[in-house]
């Protein structure tokens, strides 16, 4: 994986002093006074090989994050090499020599969650939460890809990994837009500059890595001596000392990684670019180069950005959006580097509308910022919003972005685990003095300046993806233990004694207007969280007019009776709160994410929200343009083409469930959904007599209640009936074949296969959903290790099962290159095949997953958020307050006969239907020879009829 950046500043890193200082009114010296005393404690000790090791105890659950930083990123890559970190990082996943075979399925045999792996610019990471007990595990597996992986590397791996990250770089480049990139690190930096070239490399480059070059990459930069090690969580001082010396203090120091100079390039002139795309929307950008992470100004131009167009109340929004109605959606932030970032500033242009005046309002509005500044308002919203951001991810310890991603940023960019502190400082601090200098400095100077249109790619912008070279073809892996693997010889750990799953006690009450509240304690930072929740979900839908629910769920943030649209952002952003407002297919959900200081006031904000929208009819339209715009991007992308189309195949067009699975309904629907329609489905869905109040948090139910007693035991349900969703509609009989949609010029096939099963969601059905991770459900599911790691077709592939109150989706999910879309069909077509018959679940893989399942309960409610989403599901599907609580045991009481029952009548692949986006012309004669029907579709005409005019580049 490498897309992911993370940055620290955008971790999380306050405690609950910091909460006071965000409340309304607090000056502004208070809040860099108690920003001063934020901490995340911290202690350090280095082995004498060099490895850095930082440890942070926190005891609110027993899991240890362990996370490993190596200072080395695709900045590194000489020429001719691009890609080679992204691709080791995938190589150190498959197997060292003492711990022989993949990674992922001895990270599931201990229970991590939170895991992966990522390479960026600057640095390679791999992060693991696991439970206590299984911590010298994962110490001996990280060292020893460490210090012993050498022996395991062959030429086999190798060739699948580079076919594996190749499909990686097809999956990217297929969405629209997948080569903009490419275009913005040829414009912004020189030839010859270290992030010039794309972390995933060219084709061409990873085609000519050999396995001399690989093992030489891993010699001279993965020592302990150019890596971070950070264990937070359940761990002291002592007990990693101990553990730490015991597994890393025998590997050898490497030698040092050379640091290249790295300037932060001005273009001599404004650069315009013009790129033509499969878009849905033609896209407006603006982008220079920034100071990088270890640069404090970085910050300050990041709340300038957030200003101009990051937030909800930002400039950009408020005029090009909420007012003028040129552009469907805005955006604008810094994506920081070591060395230097990138600051964007996007702006998609309204279907029909002109790109050039969308540019032009861009350049006029960022030009009146740099020349009068922000306001002392905008800066404090901004300020708090940031702050606000920090406290509530204050919960995790690891993930991409817990407090070890914290303080392990800090040590690699900075040597200081604690730059946290000062960039917290820095933004505390700002006035609108130091944020207009920093937006003068950087964002005055010439920029390169992109309009992506709607339209076929050029070749010359295909030819920036470097893919100019045919990929590698992979040979079979038959087993990834290669003959030349030194036998082990340092014995691992055997996992320790395992903490159960203490699931916070869950309190119940109702308000006077009988509507119910559902309480659980979580006092680990200063932040409540309350979600109104109403059986209602895209399911609800009157058939007609498909995509009213999503509208008027898009509304209900967009102004009350009393608070406009704009309002309504300020406010969230002055009280640090986070309103949002989603639905799933089942449920729709307003909830509130709010600092305890701040908690009534923030009540008062999500309570006027689900009680009172005011459906203007000017914000009406201008959200029916916006969800037009959205279903339009959809049907340009592969998975959004096939979740829209498979499920009216499987379910039929009456039935809940036969709609888009993206829940944004149709274009007709759409179009159809009046004010009217909005008031009625809210008066008949979203009430107390249809929700319920779950809450979260620092508090307690006894302060809670009278908070949500004033707030919503008033409010009475309309005199209309609620609605019922009726599942009677029958589904139609299976009728397998593969419906191709044409998709010219993809580098990569999308398959999507679906079925629907007799099962519901209602039935708790445990043994389905372990036997799901046998067969695609897991990072070692029989698919996934078809595809993905033996044949080296795809970047992932599997199967998921929906869980849903009435019968369930089965989907098989698998993107491959293009050539290989056919065979994959029939692959994993004879996979379940298999598996249901000839070659059943075995007791390893089913103790597998059971024990991946059980171990993982821990640390899958670490944070706030999962406690709700808990709490929201047991009542949702009928389960009592205890059910996770009991889950291990009836894990535990599984077997592979019980899995394999389960599964059958359910993973029947002859009652699949495929829905395959891709280049017809070299795909349909792969599916011919498979034996379904095959019908061959243009794709859907979502997009507008009139696309928006895009400027020419001036010659």
């Amino acid at each position: 994986m490498y897309r992911t950046a993370l940055r620290l500043a955008a971790a999380v890193s306050l405690t609950a002093l910091a909460a006071p200082a965000l409340a309304q009114g607090t000056a502004r010296t208070s809040l860099t006074d108690l920003v001063n005393q934020v901490n995340i404690p911290y202690e350090t000790f280095t082995l004498p090989n060099g490895l850095r090791v930082i440890v942070h105890t926190d005891r609110k659950a027993p899991v240890v994050a362990v996370s490993v930083w190596y200072h080395i990123g695709s900045k590194n890559e000489p020429a001719g090499k691009t890609g080679f970190a992204h691709l080791f990082e995938h190589m150190m996943f498959y197997g060292s020599e003492n711990a022989p075979g993949a990674f992922f399925g001895r990270l599931e045999e201990i229970g991590a969650t939170d895991w992966n792996g990522t390479t960026w610019f600057d640095r390679t990471n791999y992060f693991q939460t696991v439970p206590t007990g299984a911590l010298d595990r994962m110490l001996f597996l990280e060292s020893d890809r460490m210090g012993h992986l050498l022996g395991a590397v062959t030429q086999e791996k190798l060739d699948n990994q580079r076919g594996v990250v190749q499909n990686e770089k097809r999956m990217g480049e297929n969405e629209p837009g997948g080569l903009v990139e490419y275009a913005e690190l040829a414009a912004l930096l020189p030839v010859g500059h270290p992030y010039r070239h794309s972390t995933i490399g060219s084709m061409a480059d990873l085609n000519s890595a050999s396995l001399e070059d690989v093992k030489n990459w891993f010699r001279e930069h993965y020592g302990p001596n150019n890596a971070v090690l950070v264990l937070a969580g359940d761990i002291d001082l002592a007990t990693a000392k101990q553990k730490v010396t015991r597994y890393f203090g025998d590997i050898k120091r490497g030698p040092d990684t050379p640091r290249p100079a790295v300037a932060i390039p001005t273009l001599p002139a404004p650069v315009e670019k013009v790129m033509f795309d499969r878009v849905a929307q033609t896209r407006v950008q603006r982008e220079w180069t920034a100071p990088g992470a270890v640069d404090q100004e970085s910050n300050l131009l990041d709340l300038a950005l957030d200003i101009i167009g990051g937030l909800g109340s930002s400039r950009l929004n408020d005029a090009l959006v909420r007012n003028e109605k040129i552009a469907v959606g805005v955006s604008a932030g810094l994506q920081v580097q070591e060395n230097l970032s990138f600051a964007e500033i996007s702006a998609r242009v309204k279907p029909g509308g002109d790109a050039a005046q969308v540019g032009r309002r861009v350049d006029e509005i960022v030009a009146e910022f740099l020349k009068n500044g922000p306001t002392e308002d905008e800066v404090r919203r901004a300020a708090t919003t940031t702050l606000a951001n920090r406290v509530k991810g204050l919960e995790q310890v690891g993930g991409f972005g817990g407090k070890a991603v914290a303080l392990a940023e800090g040590a690699v960019y900075s040597n200081d685990p604690a730059e946290y502190k000062k960039d917290l400082q820095t933004i505390a601090a700002a006035t609108p003095a130091s944020v207009l200098a920093a937006a003068r400095k950087w964002l005055a100077r010439p920029a390169f300046r992109l309009t992506l249109a709607p339209g076929e790619r050029s070749a010359a912008d295909q030819a920036l993806a470097g893919n100019d070279t045919a990929a590698v073809e992979a040979p079979a892996v038959k087993n990834q233990v290669a003959a030349n693997t030194p036998a082990p010889t340092r014995p691992q750990p055997a996992v320790g004694q395992l903490a159960a799953l203490q699931f916070p006690a869950v309190e119940r009450t109702t308000l006077s207007n009988g509507m119910k509240v559902v309480f659980a304690r979580r006092s680990t930072v200063p932040v409540v969280r309350v979600a109104a929740a109403f059986d209602a979900g895209s399911a609800a839908d009157d058939r007609a007019k498909l995509g009213t629910h999503a509208l008027m769920v898009s509304l209900l943030e967009e102004g009350t009776t009393t608070r406009s649209s704009a309002q309504i952002a300020q406010e969230e952003e002055r009280l640090g709160a986070t309103v949002s407002a989603s639905g799933g297919l089942d449920s729709t959900s307003v909830s509130v994410a709010a600092l305890k200081a701040n908690l009534a006031p923030s009540l008062d904000l999500l309570a006027d929200i689900v009680r009172n929208p005011a459906f203007a009819p000017g914000e009406v339209e201008r959200l029916r343009t916006a969800q037009l715009a959205r279903i339009a991007s959809e049907m340009t992308q592969p998975q959004g083409i096939a979740l829209r189309t498979l499920p009216p195949l499987i379910y039929g067009t009456q039935h809940p469930y036969g709609i888009p699975l993206t829940g944004s309904g149709s274009p007709e629907g759409v179009r159809a959904a009046t004010r009217d329609d909005l008031v009625a489905f809210h008066a008949k869905w979203i009430r107390p007599d249809n929700g319920t109040l779950y809450v979260v948090g620092d508090t307690t139910l006894g302060e809670m209640k009278p908070l949500l007693e004033s707030r919503f035991g008033s409010w009475r349900a309309p005199a209309v009936p609620k609605g019922v969703k009726a599942f009677t509609a029958p589904v139609p009989t299976p009728q397998p074949r593969i419906l191709l949609i044409d998709k010219p010029q993809s580098p990569q096939s999308m398959i999507i296969a679906g079925a629907v099963t007799p099962v519901k969601g209602t039935e708790d059905p445990i043994a389905l959903n372990i036997a799901n991770d046998v067969i695609g459900g897991s990072s070692t599911s029989r698919l996934i290790t078809n595809l993905r790691e033996t044949k080296g077709w795809a970047y992932y592939a599997g199967t998921s099962l929906q869980t849903t109150k009435d019968r369930m989706p089965l989907l098989v999910i698998a993107p491959v290159q293009t050539d290989k879309t056919g065979p994959a069909i029939t692959e994993a077509r004879n996979d379940l095949t298999a598996w249901l018959s000839t070659k059943g679940t075995t007791a390893d893989e089913a103790g597998r997953a059971i024990r991946n399942s059980v171990l993982s309960l821990p640390g899958s409610f670490e944070t706030g958020s999962d406690l709700l989403g808990a709490l929201i599901r047991n009542d949702q599907y009928g389960r009592p307050d205890n059910y996770y609580a009991t889950l291990a045991g009836r894990y535990q009481a599984l077997t592979p006969a019980a899995l394999d029952q389960a599964a059958r009548g359910v993973f029947d692949p002859a009652k699949l239907t495929w829905v395959v986006v891709g280049d017809a012309a070299k795909v349909k004669p792969q599916l011919d020879s498979i034996g379904l029907p095959v019908e061959v579709v243009g794709a859907s005409p979502a997009a507008p009829a009139t696309p928006a005019a895009a400027p020419r580049p001036t010659e």
